[in-house]
């Protein structure tokens, strides 16, 4: 058994697919099945079950994948003392952020990291839903709950409020909603169910248990863009809607909702000095906008 297969394994493993692990590799998808097939003629055990979601895998291949991690935490333990990488500030770092938070929040903050540290590419990926650090899908999330297993280290970075916005537009031509029942009667914008990746974003309910959107976007920022078509009312997170001047909050007495963001990284990462430099960064730019998160005027 060689690490470099290994490798491949684990690639395929968090990539789900052939192709998306070649992708990652930087090889065709040919290179990759022909490793994981020679792991598994070693081992004389089928890895991977092949479907529609893609390569799953088989208790053989659970079981390795334990001693695959090890083995790759090791590697890149020695890598970083023998080479001076964890005290480098340079190369690439991988943040899986939510989609409004790094729109609104900290896309904008952006140019002064890249001043601050030049030499480190980040690479920001706002999928619907997370990347895994405990996977070694990213370096680093900021996430909206504290993981509750895996190698990771987590850190609070701020509470948010999040509350209901229509347009100016819609209030003109419909008016304001006067209680949480009349929104029974209003077009609600939200998440589609099937697609919600976390059970924080399920805000509706929080309102009203019967509460369902007539809109819906697994995007926050589609979401956001109905509301200012004036396509109904939304809740959206205070760091957007009070940022917008074409909109209004609504209810403002009877809905208020709140939040956590948590950046988390996995316990092998987190004094690489790249990936260190990457958290102090995120933790200022949270306490530069700690208001415009908490709804407050600045």
């Amino acid at each position: 058994m060689q690490w470099d297969d290994l490798r491949y394994f684990l690639a395929v493993e968090r990539c789900r697919t052939l192709s998306a692990a070649a992708q990652r590799l930087g090889v065709d998808a040919t290179t990759v099945g022909r490793r994981v097939d020679r792991l598994s003629l070693a081992l004389n055990a089928t890895l991977f079950d092949v479907g529609a979601n893609g390569h799953t895998l088989t208790t053989v291949g659970e079981h390795l994948l334990r001693y695959a991690e090890e083995v790759e935490r090791a590697i890149l333990s020695a890598s970083g003392s023998l080479t001076g990488e964890r005290a480098r500030l340079a190369g690439t770092v991988r943040i899986s952020l939510s989609e409004g938070f790094a729109t609104a929040v900290v896309a904008k903050h952006l140019p002064s990291f890249h001043a601050r540290h030049p030499d480190i590419t980040l690479e920001i990926a706002t999928t619907n839903g997370f990347f895994n650090p405990s996977k070694r899908e990213a370096d680093l999330a900021v996430m909206l709950a504290r993981p509750s297993r895996g190698p990771l280290v987590s850190r609070k970075l701020a509470d948010y409020r999040l509350g209901l916005f229509a347009s100016r537009t819609y209030l003109d031509t419909h008016g304001a909603p006067t209680s949480i029942g009349d929104l029974h009667q209003r077009p609600i914008i939200g998440y589609v169910p099937d697609l919600i990746y976390s059970d924080e974003l399920r805000y509706l309910r929080e309102i009203d248990v019967d509460l369902t959107a007539d809109f819906t976007s697994s995007s926050i920022n589609i979401q956001h863009a109905m509301t200012r078509a004036g396509l109904g009312i939304a809740v959206l997170p205070c760091f957007m809607g009070l940022q917008d001047n074409s909109l209004t909050p609504v209810l403002v007495d009877d809905v208020s909702i709140t939040r956590s963001l948590w950046v988390v990284v996995h316990q092998d990462l987190r004094r690489i000095a790249r990936i260190a430099a990457v958290i102090e960064w995120l933790v200022e730019t949270v306490e530069a906008n700690v208001n415009t998160l908490r709804g407050l005027s600045t």
